[in-house]
């Protein structure tokens, strides 16, 4: 069992007043067996009213809706959680999925249908000659070290770079720059899993770092073993999720599950800078 703190503050500044349209926080942790919120708090200005919903995923947003014009936007969140201990193991796998190739029960086909099917296919060709040397069809390998060994080759394969902009590289962009950010990793691992039939689904939280380290916003991706559930690969650090990790949201693309998103109206040159502070330490 571990106690984490998480605090998250995003300002967003401009050269003059602006109107703020409706905008969506996703900065709550995912509750479950595993992570307890044990308190919280949310903080925005300019004045605004707050309601809260759960999407389709589960994940838990917060509605914001502007009550003032402002020449700044702050939303700041602050989170104590406890984490306990959950390890993938193959034991618990069910037995006929602990071998690759393998299907989905009847009821699973169903449900992970749209986790199963590729979102970038024109990418399909390029991410299944990246996998010829891990796993060839017909074999009949260990699911969880197949999985292990696709993490780890990405982290092999590819040199992480930071990337401020917005949205995730095609995975066609990756393999061609042999680099990305964790998103782009996240993307990259989501698709190759997705590629052997597999069901996956992109993941954005936070990371604890080493000591002396501040934490910081993460990206990486679960996949779906009957018996085992959703269970996290971090292909970044090439690890499996543990209690370092803590989930926010989760989607089949990057898309459903940005931090913060919504609209402002104003002067064309109006926006002035965005300043991000993230920490997680233990509490």
């Amino acid at each position: 069992m571990h106690s984490l703190r998480i605090i998250h503050e995003t300002t967003y500044h401009y050269k003059t007043p602006v109107t703020f349209g409706e905008h969506t926080a996703m900065l709550r942790p995912r509750e479950g067996h595993d992570l307890h919120i044990d308190d919280a708090r949310l903080e925005i200005e300019p004045k605004a009213s707050t309601r809260w919903l759960r999407d389709i995923h589960g994940n838990c947003i917060s509605v914001i809706e502007f009550q003032e014009p402002s020449q700044k936007l702050r939303v700041f969140s602050e989170c104590l959680v406890t984490i306990y201990d959950d390890e993938a193991r193959e034991g618990i796998i069910t037995p006929y999925a602990r071998s690759y190739p393998f299907q989905y029960s009847a009821n699973e086909q169903i449900e992970t249908l749209l986790y199963r099917v590729p979102s970038y296919p024109h990418d399909s060709q390029a991410v299944q000659a990246w996998l010829a040397p891990i796993y060839k069809p017909g074999d009949l390998v260990p699911t969880l070290d197949l999985l292990k060994q696709i993490n780890t080759r990405i982290f092999e394969t590819f040199q992480y770079s930071r990337r401020e902009e917005a949205g995730v590289q095609l995975p066609c962009k990756t393999l061609a720059l042999g680099s990305g950010s964790c998103r782009d990793f996240a993307v990259f691992m989501m698709e190759a899993a997705r590629n052997l039939g597999l069901a996956a689904r992109f993941v954005t939280g936070y990371i604890l770092m080493g000591e002396g380290q501040h934490g910081a916003t993460h990206a990486w991706t679960e996949i779906y073993i009957p018996g085992a559930g959703w269970r996290g690969f971090d292909p970044t650090n090439d690890k499996l999720c543990g209690f370092e990790h803590v989930s926010v949201a989760v989607g089949r693309d990057h898309e459903r599950a940005n931090p913060l998103a919504g609209s402002w109206s104003g002067p064309s040159d109006a926006f002035d800078r965005m300043e991000v502070s993230v920490q997680v330490f233990p509490a």
